[in-house]
């Protein structure tokens, strides 16, 4: 019989894989200003994405929600722990192909994150830990709740920053010329 706790295990080895993956792929493990802050909240900076928060953090928070929904709607026999180890794996999965060559040069053709390239491996791992604690709240949250949140937290980083989870996704898929040019206005 496994243990309960082999899940969990599995997650902090997911999680310690993906910054071995990322050192691998020549990511840089933490800011080359040399320090570490706990919070970054300025977009057009190269220490943005560096750090272990910034403005996309409540993104991968919001990931936790929606992994915890899905995986409530199609593996409602599967535990808890086995439904973790699977958020994690895709956001670790989204973490490595994010700071790929393909999507970081994506990012800075569609969006208005001209200067980026590519996350820290300190904020990929920090990333992977927003979505646990998103995917942990959305356990105990009803669901009216966290969709208060999502929506919270969207308006309150596109009133900020101009950008979010949603409009992200949108200027990867199918970037719309009008959402690029009130972006940039910003």
């Amino acid at each position: 019989m496994k243990s309960r706790y082999f899940p969990y295990a599995l997650t902090a080895a997911i999680i310690v894989g993906t910054a071995i993956i990322l050192l691998w792929m020549g990511r840089i493990p933490m800011c080359k200003c040399g320090y570490i802050k706990l919070l970054h909240l300025e977009t057009m900076s190269s220490e943005n994405s560096q750090h272990l928060m910034d403005w996309y953090t409540p993104s991968h928070v919001l990931h936790g929600f929606i992994f915890y929904f899905v995986l409530w709607l199609v593996a409602r026999k599967l535990s808890f722990g086995w439904k973790l180890s699977i958020a994690t794996l895709v956001e670790a999965a989204w973490e490595i192909a994010e700071n790929t060559d393909a999507v970081i040069n994506r990012y800075r053709e569609v969006t208005i994150a001209l200067d980026y390239f590519g996350d820290s491996v300190l904020n990929s791992v920090a990333d992977i830990f927003a979505m646990i604690a998103g995917f942990y709240v959305a356990r105990v949250l009803p669901v009216w709740a966290s969709i208060a949140i999502i929506i919270v937290s969207e308006v309150v980083v596109i009133y900020f920053i101009r950008d979010g989870l949603a409009l992200n996704i949108i200027m990867l898929l199918y970037p719309l010329d009008a959402i690029r040019e009130w972006q940039g206005a910003g």
